[in-house]
């Protein structure tokens, strides 16, 4: 065979070495520091509570900006939400987040009474003209203040409805005319209905309709939106302009601290930057929402009734133990109360000129 036979044997050890060497080119370049194709995929999946039911255009708005985050982060966060208070309802959302019953949450400040003492602030009867000043201020003052009753948790950023205004089985014309009422309200804006002469009765919004329809109370203190949004414009027949006294209510949008702090660096930059576009986004969806429940009273034929510059006045003044308790409580707990009525107070007339 001579020769020739030799050949296998050499072309054998041809593609051994050719193997060693292909083996130890891999080798080499997994350890050269190059992430592994799946590291660099691996999805960071959210669960994002709120309590807002499923066709709430602030539901719809949060889902956009759920959408927008999974868009920009290339698929890299997924976030679920959960709507309706199917998985924390509205008063312990803030508590859900902070022991990981969720990752994110929507819901109220004012829900959990006594919590935010001073973040309290931004839902007194301060006279906001919109939703989209109250959603800017409330924002503003949250990140300007950081205060400690939300350091257990990441705010992303605050949202806040338009003014509430009285809406009543029969008409409110004067501070007179509310003495006596019951009137449905809950949390810090109960306090303003009895300043106004009037008797709070606490419920929750989707009992409103029914004890309107049955004079268990006698008007709702509401932004206007709710009106149509749960329906409550065709058990009423007139709606009283307050917006001198109108209040708002503040929400927050958070996250568990230990979630935040283990994201990477570029997607915590993406929640934040999708964050901030998205508090006018928020704040146009509370006005939008106003303007249709205006419409829709309005097709209702339902008075609309405006306060003489005198009864401003008068409505104002009687509103100001309020924001005198405020002032105390803040106090009373070393909280630069003071100040932070001041701010809310400049950036209202700021913003609403």
């Amino acid at each position: 065979m001579g020769r020739t036979g030799r050949l296998p044997a050499l072309a054998v050890a041809i593609a051994a070495s050719a193997c060693l060497i292909l083996a130890g080119c891999v080798k080499k370049q997994q350890g050269s520091g190059t992430a592994a194709p799946a590291a660099q995929t691996k999805t960071i999946n959210l669960s994002y509570s709120i309590f807002f039911p499923p066709t709430h255009v602030q539901t719809t708005t949060a889902e956009a900006w759920a959408k927008e985050i999974e868009k920009r982060s290339n698929g890299r966060v997924r976030i679920t939400i959960y709507s309706g208070g199917t998985l924390t309802a509205a008063p312990q959302c803030y508590e859900g987040v902070v022991s990981g019953v969720s990752d994110l949450g929507m819901s109220c400040f004012a829900y959990t009474s006594g919590r935010f003492p001073l973040l309290e602030g931004l839902d007194l009867p301060l006279g906001y003209p919109n939703g989209a000043v109250a959603t800017r201020i409330a924002t503003e003052l949250t990140e300007k203040y950081k205060p400690a009753e939300v350091a257990d948790t990441h705010i992303l950023y605050v949202h806040a409805h338009g003014p509430g205004l009285l809406a009543s089985r029969k008409p409110v014309r004067s501070l007179a005319d509310l003495k006596g009422l019951k009137v449905r309200a809950t949390g810090l804006s109960s306090k303003t209905v009895t300043a106004l002469g009037g008797t709070p009765v606490g419920m929750p919004q989707g009992d409103t309709y029914e004890n309107l329809q049955k004079g268990v109370v006698d008007a709702t203190l509401c932004p206007i939106e709710t009106l149509k949004g749960w329906k409550q414009g065709e058990v009423i027949n007139s709606v009283t302009d307050a917006t001198v006294v109108g209040y708002t209510t503040a929400m927050f949008v958070t996250m568990n601290r230990k979630k935040w702090e283990s994201l990477p660096r570029d997607i915590q930059k993406i929640f934040a930057e999708v964050s901030k576009d998205w508090v006018a986004r928020h704040g146009q969806a509370w006005d939008e929402a106003d303007a249709a429940g205006r419409e829709f009273v309005t097709t209702l034929k339902r008075e609309m009734i405006p306060l003489t510059p005198e009864e401003q006045q008068k409505w104002k003044a009687a509103v100001q133990p309020v924001l005198n308790d405020y002032l105390a409580a803040t106090k009373g707990k070393g909280l630069p109360g003071e100040q932070f009525l001041k701010d809310a107070q400049d950036l209202i007339a700021k913003y609403s000129r």
